[in-house]
């Protein structure tokens, strides 16, 4: 009943198999960086580097001169 039907004159398998090549890997693209490229880029960060860090002097000071006078105008309010 569940038996399974096999065909009469079954073929053989081919004795040899052709194998199929591997799959053509493709190159990476080439990325080409000039000297005059890194320069700007370093250059640009050193700038942007001493730019940062004027700033954050600059904040520094503005906050000490704010401290200083501030107490200087409470000592006076006190007299």
């Amino acid at each position: 009943m569940f038996l399974p039907k096999y065909p009469d004159n079954p073929t053989p398998p081919p004795a040899h198999t052709v194998a199929e090549p591997p799959p053509m890997r493709r190159p990476a693209p080439q990325i080409s960086v000039s000297t005059g490229a890194v320069a700007a880029v370093l250059v640009g960060g050193v700038v942007l580097t001493a730019l940062l860090a004027a700033v954050a002097v600059t904040a520094i000071s503005v906050a000490v001169a704010a401290v200083v006078l501030r107490s200087m105008l409470r000592e006076q309010h006190r007299r």
